[in-house]
């Protein structure tokens, strides 16, 4: 294969041709303190050749499923080459998965095999794995729960010879079921083909659309979970396509460390990252303080230079954020840092982003234009946007109704509401189902009243609710500034931006009461999906019936 071939071929094989061109290139590297072990692309292709002979060996036959549960390490990037080396399909859970949505996914996807690797906990998971799966467990990392069943992947490894043949599938055969995290309901399983992700990178090459094949060299963090589309697809696929290395992450506390340590080129993260680096800068140096420094043209340029290498971006060249819409005013302090943030809307069932920002002179309210060779369109009667590529997904696995559902024509609607300007510029609203009706009988989206609640230094998190009460209340979890201030600083602040905020609103969209719930939303409480959004429903459960008595309090800022 040649690199600038601009024939089609799958990811495997473009695997191959690093592995052959640039066998010493550092392709993998696992931090474990201050030292990283480190594979290059022939060690890399050694241990998975090793692998897929090993999965072959235990009766694996191409067109098999096999399961990755397990936290961001390089046993899964191998995993997953193996995998496609011996024409199975992978199917990745979420590591956060606890035992009874564990069974579900695992039915779900008709796994024969499982790769169990670096998890949180382990406990009672085993129970949630049904015998006649074959469990391959990974090396044991420091830090992490101890798996005690299963076949040992450097005793299989060790077992068995290379693969030396170059398997590569055919581009419209199945490559990988993607469950879907969900805000709510029962995961889908997004069936995209080996064609989606090399069609994407296709495009790039013959429209620089994003700059990718301009970046000098290729250096991703992967920490984000890897069965998402955003990983799977903004990291690992572009740097195996292009030939270059991943860092991983050891742990979320030496998270800033590793991020320091690698100086990544191409970065992708999640809104709530991006306002976390925010937050710790403006911590150390209050904005306006630094919006004068960076006005200073004696000052400005060294401490651009200064914050960037703290946060580990030094050699950034692109830097992507999707998941969740972002807010304006996060995309305007990094300008001032000269990072444009271009942001990638989009879903797993159209392989990723559909409409980018890679103009930074883009609206900074709007998720950008459609990517090349893919096309939005907003539907005249409900406003939802409707999404057509060739990276489409082939459908729901064993889910022909839940398919035909969301795909009508060749269009995906994606279950979002927007707006389109005459310039092709994309503005999301809000989902079509977060809309709640008040007891007044009026209709509110609550993304657009959060996204400038978001703008609060004081708030870290912020979902707007208001089913069957008169007016919607804010409830929010405070960031690290707000919990080192005052009581009457934060309850200050927050009511003007609120009282800001209502000034520009119809009446019946009005804040009348913002609650700061001092218990923070996370994954484990299963406030937030593994992608970090909130998760209304599940907020809507919990406290519910709570809603009319915190709007008809007194107070305007309830803590509870």
């Amino acid at each position: 294969m040649s690199n600038t071939n601009d024939t089609l071929q799958p990811l495997i094989a473009h695997f191959y041709h690093w592995e052959k061109e640039q066998p010493n290139k550092v392709f993998l590297q696992q931090p474990k303190g201050d030292t990283w072990k480190t594979l290059t692309y022939a060690e890399a292709g050694q241990e998975a050749r090793k692998m897929a002979t090993a999965l072959a060996a235990l009766g694996l036959e191409q067109g098999d499923h096999i399961g990755i549960y397990s936290k961001n390490c390089y046993h899964w990037i191998l995993a997953d080459l193996a995998i496609m080396m011996g024409g199975y399909v992978s199917a990745p859970f979420y590591a956060s998965l606890p035992k009874q949505q564990l069974a579900e996914v695992i039915e779900l996807s008709d796994i024969k095999a499982l790769f169990v690797g670096k998890l949180d906990h382990w406990g009672d998971r085993s129970e949630a794995i049904p015998t006649e799966v074959q469990i391959i467990k990974f090396p044991h990392y420091e830090g992490s729960a101890e798996v005690s069943i299963g076949e040992d992947w450097n005793n299989l490894v060790v077992k068995h010879t290379a693969k030396t043949d170059n398997f590569a599938p055919n581009l419209d055969d199945l490559w990988t079921i993607k469950f879907t995290s969900g805000t709510t309901g029962t995961p889908k399983g997004v069936m995209l083909s080996h064609r989606s992700p090399v069609s994407m990178m296709a495009a790039e090459k013959k429209t620089n659309w994003i700059g990718l094949y301009k970046v000098p060299e290729i250096r991703c963090l992967s920490y984000l979970p890897l069965n998402h589309v955003g990983e799977r697809i903004g990291m690992e696929l572009i740097v195996i396509t292009l030939g270059g290395t991943i860092f991983f992450a050891e742990s979320l506390d030496t998270f800033s460390k590793n991020l320091q340590d690698t100086q990544p080129t191409i970065f992708f993260s999640v809104p709530r990252i991006w306002t976390k680096f925010y937050l710790g800068v403006i911590a150390k140096i209050p904005l306006q303080k630094l919006d004068v420094l960076l006005a200073n043209p004696a000052t400005a340029d060294k401490i651009k230079q200064q914050l960037r290498a703290s946060l580990g971006f030094s050699k950034l060249s692109v830097a992507l954020t999707g998941a969740a819409i972002t807010p304006a005013y996060l995309k305007d302090f990094y300008k001032k840092l000269g990072i444009h943030l271009i942001e990638a809307y989009g879903m797993t069932e159209v392989c990723g982003s559909i409409t980018n920002t890679p103009d930074p002179n883009s609206p900074q309210d709007s998720v950008g234009k459609a990517r090349p060779f893919a096309e939005v369109k907003i539907h005249p009667k409900t406003g939802e946007v409707l999404l057509k590529t060739p990276f489409i997904m082939m459908g729901y696995y064993k889910n022909p109704e839940k398919t035909a559902e969301v795909l009508k024509d060749g269009w995906m609607h994606s279950g979002d509401r927007g707006t389109m300007d005459e310039n092709g510029y994309l503005r999301i609203i809000g989902r079509v189902k977060d809309a709640f009706k008040t007891s007044k009988g009026s209709y509110v989206t609550p993304n657009p009243l959060e996204e400038v609640l978001m703008g609060n230094d004081y708030i870290e998190q912020v979902c707007v609710v208001g089913l069957g009460i008169p007016q919607p209340i804010a409830l929010v979890n405070l960031s690290e500034i707000g919990l080192a201030a005052s009581q009457q600083e934060v309850e200050t602040s927050i009511q003007e931006s609120v009282q800001e905020l209502n000034q520009q609103r119809a009446p019946f969209e009005r804040i009348s009461t913002v609650v700061i719930q001092q218990e923070n939303w996370s994954e484990k409480n299963r406030c937030l999906t593994p992608t970090l959004k909130v998760k209304r429903g599940t907020l809507d459960d919990k406290f519910g019936k709570q809603y009319l008595v915190w709007h008809e309090a007194k107070e305007k800022v309830i803590w509870c």
